[in-house]
């Protein structure tokens, strides 16, 4: 039961909940008619001739027809970007170059009003299925699922995606690149694999099943099945996953010219960790010294120069919790510079790795009737750098926000393999020019307005024409659908459809004075909402994105702020205090939204909401003390093996061995944090990485002789109740003990969100950079047992 509203808000609600965007379905379509059946898939095709004893007293034999796509029906190539703010790249004013992008915008039309979620897999659900985050099932990333039907991470099968009603119709579908809309207790090689790509409409899945990933040495698959980590010496994800691109594509013109393809391209940039080769790095040296609070300044006026935004805009100030550029020291200075040159080498090279792909689609035979929508960021630019930034993003999920002087001594690491490294939250608010915040902040546009390219030459001649209608997520699919002459379906694989949210936006394509087709949308992440509705935006923010511990809050009495859009391009202007009657409105409608939506209950935790143990999500490995594990095993995600975090437990081995044998027993996490167990020249060696702050590593006193031997990892935790605590490492060889150590620290809730646990080798980063590569072990590995009953 819904408790939060009193009465007259209810009756308020309930006026107003019929004219709100919830049960908004496809809607204009540029006079495309749409075709094919509500109802999916279509009835198998059986033979309807003459069947007599023999085929020479029979009608002629006919197979069954393949289904056809409706004719004209373009390819469409739906690109999605990670972590990227408004004010990020040159083609909207910022500071990092974007040639392709800026060709795209001069040949097509770029919306600057378009809205994403704040946070990356509730976009990502909105965009694949044209409904609300919450309705989809994803009313957060999948690592902080609770449970409720708004925030199972699960997309369920009543809003099935646009890849699956193409599929169903005639399209070929692939997706490449980031999969963040599977549950985490279900990406292990046993599935079950309904909600992976193969399961949401695609017939070809290439990327990595994580939020995000190293782009050096990512953890890969090829459909269903794990590739595990290039070793190529010099390996970019971004280059690999254009290549796949271009091969797929090679492929599906060769193959079945006729029939359309859709795919979706979801590279991991900019997400962190922020990598690129090191040349590139080097060419934006001295490129930021101006600071965040000049690119600011400097971003803003390209912008109005460019026509991105509107020459009142008035440009929002710096959060007070933010430093200004000038009261930093000469270190500080120098560190961030450095992180900012190479985000922005980061956001250059996929910027040129997805116009390869561009540019070999201007080559195809069908290019002009190909539909290009390329969307600049699933949210808004990060702020999980905190105030220092990090060399590991995972530090700020466990709630530890790095100090300068931790970072510092490594910063010409920072943009290689070895760090998960992220930059500061005030380049992140820069990133973000105009706009008040980041991501996460769903209040507020700096976490919700990203922009949008879109290209269709046989449909559309608009080069270089900016649009300025509100436009959402949601609204991509039924675009899509409508350009294809698809009819929306009723009902799916047996399942009756909640109804397409988003509404198409092809006239606006036609149209620059097209009328505004997304009157009414509600926003909510972490219990930061923003309700639009006619130009106006009411916003309430719980907690600042930098804020990893989070304590009491009252989403009943937490402020809200108040905008007219139509006058207040950027949220300068709060009309709170001036205007409570439309303040009094727009939330009651807020909770409307909410209670029809899904979005309720509200939850503000944060770091422990990432704990499975905590918040009581499923976990393959849940309500068992012992596993046992008999020989190799490769690849298993964290969320899917033995919880060791803030407990006692050991790890032990059956092997035979030489003398000085080498390699992996078990690993679990990589170098944002973990264990491993493992033989370093004939030693038994057990480490633990804290969160890339600390390292701990304990050696035996002797090597291990040549022979059978059972060595044993025991970890006694010493923090009872408490996380993150620390214990003693003990090493044990034949019962024996033959060395002990501290571990000062633990990591608490989370050791990374795409590292896995590995038997006999390491597939992913080192724990700890005493071993190198996959490290496999060298001798034979017959059984290894992780036992909690410690």
């Amino acid at each position: 039961m819904i408790r939060p509203f009193k009465a007259p808000a209810l009756a308020l609600c309930a006026s107003i909940l019929a004219v709100t965007s919830c049960n908004v379905a496809v809607a204009q379509d540029a006079g495309i008619a749409p075709r094919g059946q509500a109802v999916l898939p279509y009835a198998e095709q059986k033979y309807r001739g003459n069947v007599g004893p023999t085929y020479l007293d029979s009608d002629p034999a006919q197979f069954p027809a393949p289904r056809k796509a409706p004719k004209g029906a373009p390819n469409v190539l739906l690109v999605l970007l990670d972590d990227v703010g408004f004010g990020q790249f040159s083609v909207t004013g910022g500071g990092v170059p974007s040639p392709k992008m800026e060709e795209l915008a001069k040949e097509g039309v770029l919306f600057n009003r378009f809205h994403t979620t704040a946070v990356c897999s509730p976009s990502r659900a909105a965009l694949l299925t044209g409904r609300n985050h919450h309705v989809a099932g994803t009313g957060n990333i999948t690592e902080v699922a609770t449970g409720y039907d708004g925030y199972t991470g699960i997309i369920p099968k009543d809003t099935a995606t646009i890849a699956e009603m193409l599929h169903q119709n005639g399209y070929i579908t692939a997706w490449f690149g980031k999969n963040h809309n599977t549950p985490i207790y279900e990406t292990s090689p046993m599935g079950p694999f309904d909600h992976w790509p193969n399961g949401l409409g695609f017939d070809y899945f290439y990327g990595f099943m994580a939020g995000d990933t190293n782009q050096v040495r990512p953890y890969l698959y090829q459909n269903q099945t794990a590739l595990g980590t290039p070793s190529a010496s010099r390996y970019y994800l971004s280059e690999d996953l254009a290549d796949r691109t271009i091969s797929w594509l090679k492929n599906a013109e060769s193959i079945q010219p006729d029939k359309p393809w859709f795919i979706y391209y979801a590279p991991a940039a900019t997400h962190a960790p922020h990598q690129a080769p090191k040349e590139l790095i080097d060419q934006f040296k001295g490129k930021f010294s101006m600071g965040w609070d000049a690119y600011r300044q400097q971003t803003f006026e390209r912008q109005k120069q460019k026509g991105i935004i509107p020459q009142n805009a008035v440009l929002t100030p710096r959060p007070a919790s933010l430093p200004a550029w000038e009261s930093l020291n000469a270190d500080q200075k120098r560190l961030y510079e450095r992180m900012m040159e190479v985000f922005a080498a980061y956001g250059s090279h996929v910027d040129r790795e997805v116009g390869r792909v561009l540019d070999y689609v201007k080559t195809l035979p069908d290019a002009d009737n190909t539909m290009i929508v390329y969307i600049v960021g699933d949210n808004g630019s990060s702020p999980e750098g905190g105030f220092d930034g990090t060399l590991n993003e995972n530090a700020f999920f466990n709630a530890y926000l790095m100090s300068y002087q931790e970072i510092l001594g490594r910063i010409d690491e920072i943009g290689s393999e070895m760090h998960f490294n992220h930059f500061p939250a005030a380049w992140a608010h820069a990133m973000n020019t105009p706009f008040k915040w980041t991501k996460q902040v769903a209040s507020h546009l700096g976490g919700t307005r990203n922009p949008m390219i879109v290209k269709w030459p046989a449909k559309f001649q608009h080069g270089g024409e900016i649009r300025t209608q509100f436009t959402h997520l949601i609204d991509v699919a039924p675009t899509i659908l409508a350009a294809a002459g698809i009819e929306e379906p009723r009902s799916v694989n047996g399942t009756a459809q909640t109804p397409i949210q988003g509404r198409s936006f092809l006239d606006v394509l036609d149209n620059a004075k097209a009328p505004e087709l997304r009157t009414s949308q509600y926003f909510e992440i972490f219990v930061n909402r923003g309700m639009y509705k006619d130009g106006w935006w009411a916003a309430s923010m719980s907690f600042e994105p930098w804020q990893a511990e989070r304590g009491k809050f009252d989403p009943l009495t937490a402020k809200w702020e108040l905008y007219n859009l139509n006058e207040d391009f950027t949220q300068a202007n709060d009309l709170a205090q001036k205007n409570p009657e439309k303040l009094a409105e727009m939330t009651a409608l807020w909770w409307a939204e909410a209670s029809a939506n899904k979005a309720l209950p509200l939850d503000w935790r944060g770091a422990e909401r990432f704990s499975a143990e905590l918040t009581g999500k499923p976990n393959l490995a849940a309500g068992r003390t012992k596993y046992v594990y008999s020989g190799p095993l490769a690849g298993l995600p964290e969320a899917s093996a033995p919880d060791l975090k803030n407990k006692s437990f050991t790890i032990s081995a059956k092997v035979d061995v030489k003398d000085g044998t080498n390699g992996m027993i078990f690993t679990q996490g990589g170098n944002t944090g973990g264990w491993a167990f493992y033989m370093k020249d004939g030693k038994l060696t057990a480490a633990h990485n804290y969160l890339d702050v600390k390292h701990f590593i304990v050696r035996s006193d002797q090597a291990v002789p040549a022979g059978t031997r059972e060595l044993k990892m025991a970890f006694k935790y010493e923090g009872g109740k408490e996380t993150g605590k620390g214990g003693t490492i003990t090493l044990l060889m034949d019962g024996k003990t033959v060395g002990s150590g501290r571990v000062e620290q633990t990591t608490p809730f989370k050791y990374s969100l795409s590292e896995n646990q590995d038997v006999g080798s390491d597939t992913g980063t080192p724990v700890v950079y005493d071993y190198q590569g996959a490290f496999d072990f060298q001798g034979q590995l017959n059984e290894v047992v992780v036992d909690l009953n410690n």
